[in-house]
């Protein structure tokens, strides 16, 4: 299939990835599937309830996690990833791989600046 920019749908997938919080959130749903709302939060310090909430429903909307509630009190919320979801697996993966690579580019560029000087 012939890539044309103007055919672009990379801008899609980006809508839906795009978030500080959101890969972060697929890579432990990933690795450690289901999952409550405290355990995401408490494995991600960083993170504010409100943010939290926002993008799973995020997610949820886009039916990359599903979200499910137990009638019971006090009620019980659990997240999981769908199985659509698993398809962006590989994506996660290279993109953690390019970050990687990206972060040891920039410290060897870095150094060879520094010799250089």
């Amino acid at each position: 299939m012939e890539k044309k920019p103007e055919n672009c749908r990379v801008e899609n997938a980006l809508g839906i990835l795009v978030g500080k919080w959101k890969p972060i959130i697929l890579l432990y749903l990933l690795q450690e599937g289901t999952k409550r709302f405290s355990e995401l939060k408490r494995s991600m310090p960083g993170i504010t309830q409100k943010m939290l909430t926002k993008q799973l429903r995020e997610l949820e909307e886009e039916d990359i996690i599903e979200r499910v509630v137990y009638p019971q009190v006090p009620p019980k919320v659990e997240y999981s990833i769908t199985e659509y979801g698993r398809s962006l697996e590989p994506i996660l993966e290279a993109m953690h791989e390019w970050g990687t690579n990206h972060a040891l580019h920039k410290v060897t560029k870095e150094k060879d600046q520094q010799k250089s000087s």
